[in-house]
């Protein structure tokens, strides 16, 4: 029997039809992969603090996110047991290397409980986990054609990346409050974290409608105190209270997160009402005629060149524009760092040469007229500098 033009069309919308009705099992998929990712944010968070404080914070805390972990792990197991719905070898291949580091979990925690790994370390280990499972979003794109549903599943992606980033910010600043230092790497990680954070709720913002907008303004930006401490974590090595301004700035944090979460909820959501509907509009299409078919190959048939090039080459310039991005950002931060650094230093070889201090004692002053000004440390030195040069003093050894 020969093939017609009408046995393809139908065997297409079968096709989008299955399609949007995996995107339906694939949301349910999603919703667990974030209730899972939000339990592991918070235990990493939790296990900075009790590993700083030799175990002397958060036992109780960590204890109970290790359980909540843990059943979260199971749902996510019981929802890719049968994964006929899911879409190629790509998605498996990441499904695999998340199981992987959440087989290698019980070992961290027993190193974490025992205290033989470092907060950074372990740290680092979370974040591999959470990299892996959050790489699981994007594959599930691959399964529907559909504009709308893609471009729902792009947004939530984005705004889980996000989220992500915000958790490593808590964890990165729980973790320096708690030593009473932030390193020249862990203020500069502090620093990627708040930035990257911004461009992917940035390009959330762009492929969103205005109520789900509103409610990440209204609940997932940062409040005014998380910005002091911002400032306070990117501009001094030191800190006081270590203990007490680490506690609030996890508990400063973690609400912004639970916000976000909600958010996060009502973009699942979003995905499957979107899935929802372009399924309803499928399966309302009737027996097609040869008019249908006449205007299904003028929209489809013959070589179009800005559809290829959308569908396969766009693709790999926008990864490549990203990693560009990504790249001038960094360096862009390193040379931001670099600059305030330097104008700190001129500070101090101010108090250096006309006060008579040493090195330390001049650091000390410039922290403590931060600290009294309620100013960033750069702020204060640049306008020392600038009185220096008013009045033509040197600014140099």
């Amino acid at each position: 029997m020969k093939a017609t033009a009408h046995d393809f069309l139908l065997a297409a919308r079968n096709r989008g039809r299955e399609q949007l009705q995996d995107i339906l099992q694939i949301g349910e998929l999603t919703g667990c992969i974030a209730r899972l990712a939000h339990m592991l944010q918070r235990e990493r968070g939790a296990s900075n603090i009790w590993l700083c404080s030799r175990g002397r914070l958060f036992a109780a805390e960590r204890e109970l996110c290790i359980q909540e972990v843990d059943t979260e792990l199971g749902l996510f197991r019981r929802a890719i047991a049968e994964p006929d719905y899911l879409p190629g070898s790509a998605l498996f291949v990441s499904l695999a290397c998340a199981l992987h580091y959440f087989e290698q979990l019980p070992a961290l925690r027993t190193q974490i409980t025992v205290q033989q790994i470092q907060p950074l370390n372990a740290m680092e280990q979370f974040n591999i986990t959470l990299r892996h499972l959050l790489s699981i979003v994007p594959e599930t794109s691959n399964v529907v054609d559909d504009s709308g549903v893609a471009r729902a599943l792009a947004a939530l992606f984005s705004f889980m990346q996000g989220k992500e980033l915000a958790g490593q910010e808590r964890a990165i600043g729980a973790l320096g409050f708690m030593q009473g230092e932030f390193s020249d790497t862990l203020r500069q990680q502090l620093v990627d974290r708040i930035d990257s954070q911004q461009h992917c709720f940035d390009a959330f913002c762009s492929m969103v409608d205005l109520p789900l907008r509103q409610q990440f303004l209204a609940c997932g930006e940062p409040c005014r105190e998380t910005e002091r401490l911002r400032r306070i974590a990117c501009t001094r090595l030191q800190a006081a209270d270590e203990p007490q301004r680490a506690l609030r700035w996890f508990a400063l944090l973690t609400t912004r997160i639970d916000a976000l979460k909600n958010v996060e909820d009502a973009l699942i959501n979003a995905v499957m009402v979107q899935a929802q509907q372009a399924l309803g509009q499928v399966l309302q299409q009737t027996e097609p005629v040869e008019s249908d078919i006449a205007s299904w190959v003028a929209g489809h048939g013959g070589y179009d060149g800005e559809r290829y090039f959308d569908r396969h080459l766009l693709p790999l310039v926008r990864q490549q524009a990203q990693q560009l991005e990504t790249m001038a950002q960094q360096l862009a931060s390193l040379q931001a760092t670099l600059e305030e650094r330097k104008v700190i230093d001129q500070a101090k070889a101010l108090l250096i040469r006309h006060q008579g201090y040493s090195e330390e004692q001049a650091w000390q002053t410039l922290r403590k007229m931060a600290m009294n000004q309620n100013k960033r440390m750069v702020d204060v030195a640049s306008a020392m500098v600038s009185v220096a040069d008013i009045w033509r003093l040197p600014t140099k050894e």
